[in-house]
């Protein structure tokens, strides 16, 4: 039940005007865990049960463990739910994976062999799920949060549609304590949430998958076309899994604002990021925060020496890469962040033993340079996200940076040229705040017919592609 089709428009609809009608709070969260289920269940029953059974078991574990006074008892709770969690997350994820990485080993080492592949159905969202499950077990057994004693509100903290799919990962001690506040009609709030619901829509349908239409073809025979369509691809790509994924997460936060719920905010205009370093505390911030509070500091974070903290920094990002999907080149696409990482962290203690060179990098130029150079270096490392195998990508970067002849790009670059462009338009006026003051200030009238004038860009400016988030497949 994708975001952007007529099914959803007409569910949320459905859903949005019994809440607001119901007078009693437990009747909207019954409503809303009902509704819940039933959008995971419209695509797959059998793993919408599933996912209700593991995260009862997430809730009778985490009641032990509140109840508990030993510190083994306590542990060895904790141990059983990261197990349940991430064999689940393993087994419907990665275990073909696994199978196949094993037969090309023994393949490489002269054992003939055939291992069987296992038919798998991927659940959508496991991964967000899984990490959601885990920060509660994790913050309950660290005394963080209490144990949540009401069944309905655990689930509908795990199950709450808007996030539900592809986030954002949702903190349970952000979460929980919503669903037990009064809530009342609220205009302004609604307002917000057509807005998000509305800029996330135009970003999916009028960008995300009108540069599908370069970067497709592209990726899918990279050998085939020459070194300019390469890197216009790349580009095409590089907004539209922002366009799609932010648009998402716009999507999944003004449904939640329009229900009564705020969820984290996920993306902070990640393009204009001066490093990678800012880049990943602006791009998926609630993937990226929860790496940083559940793996890299309880690795040792920055606190050891320099190659702990490159260790840390490696581990971290290869795992994050691998989080994305079961495939090397989702490995080497997280392993090459760590570098990229650890190299920053080089260079900045680099600049602080020479003023100059840092005062130039604060510059008006030398700051565009940066947001350029990091911009560009992300999107070179979607070149190995998106390619189908690892090779695929290493040799498309090769291409790209090399005189290589072939085909060029499928449709005319123009309308890719003129993307690039509104799209730095957008960054730099949110990022100087030039739009605010003017939307405030406008009266109702204005705000509908704006409201109305994006809805009826993201329609006509739709390609028909009916494509899914790329986010699902993770």
């Amino acid at each position: 039940m994708l975001f952007c089709s007529k099914q959803y428009l007409l569910f949320f609809l459905l859903v949005f005007a019994v809440h607001w009608g119901l007078p009693w709070r437990r009747a909207r969260v019954w409503l809303l865990l009902a509704a819940s289920f039933y959008f995971y269940a419209s695509w797959n029953e059998w793993l919408a049960a599933i996912v209700c059974v593991s995260s009862l078991v997430d809730y009778l574990v985490a009641r032990g463990m509140d109840q508990a006074e030993g510190p083994y008892r306590r542990r060895a709770l904790l141990g059983l739910s990261l197990t349940m969690n991430l064999g689940l997350l393993a087994y419907f994820k990665y275990v073909n994976f696994f199978l196949r990485s094993l037969e090309d080993a023994m393949t490489a080492m002269g054992a003939a062999t055939s291992l069987p592949v296992l038919k798998v159905i991927l659940p959508l969202g496991i991964s967000i799920y899984t990490f959601e499950a885990i920060n509660y077990t994790v913050d309950v057994y660290r005394r963080r949060i209490p144990a949540e004693k009401n069944l309905a509100h655990f689930l509908l903290f795990i199950l709450f549609f808007p996030h539900l799919i592809a986030g954002p990962i949702v903190r349970a001690r952000d979460f929980l304590p919503q669903i037990s506040r009064v809530k009342r009609w609220d205009w302004a709030r609604l307002n917000v949430g057509v807005q998000l619901f509305l800029l996330g829509l135009f970003k999916k349908l009028a960008v995300a998958d009108r540069m599908s239409l370069f970067a497709d073809p592209v990726f899918a025979a990279p050998e085939q076309y020459n070194t300019g369509a390469l890197w216009a691809a790349t580009l095409a790509y590089a907004m539209q899994v922002y366009c799609d994924f932010s648009g998402y997460s716009d999507m999944a936060l003004g449904s939640a604002h329009m229900l009564g719920y705020k969820l984290a905010k996920n993306f902070d205009l990640p393009y204009m990021a001066t490093n990678i370093s800012e880049f990943w505390r602006r791009w998926h911030i609630s993937l990226s925060s929860w790496l940083r509070d559940y793996l890299f500091f309880p690795l040792g974070g920055s606190r050891g020496g320099r190659w702990q903290t490159v260790r840390n920094l490696m581990v971290s990002m290869t795992l994050c890469g691998f989080w994305h999907g079961a495939g090397w080149p989702y490995v080497v696409f997280g392993a090459l962040h760590g570098a990229l990482l650890s190299l920053h962290r080089e260079f900045r203690a680099f600049c602080q033993n020479r003023p100059r060179l840092d005062q130039a990098l604060q510059t008006l130029p030398g700051t565009s340079s940066r947001i350029a150079l990091t911009f560009i270096t992300f999107s070179l490392t979607l070149v190995v996200f998106r390619a189908q195998t690892l090779s695929a990508g290493l040799g498309m970067l090769a291409h790209m940076f090399s005189r290589h002849a072939g085909m060029g790009l499928p449709l005319a670059i123009v309308g890719l040229w003129v993307t690039a462009l509104l799209m730095i338009a957008g960054h730099v006026s949110t990022y100087l705040g030039w739009w605010r003051r003017p939307l405030e200030a406008a009266p109702s009238p204005v705000r509908g017919f704006g409201y109305a004038l994006t809805l009826s860009l993201a329609l006509l400016l739709d390609p028909g592609a009916d494509k899914a988030f790329i986010y699902f497949q993770f």
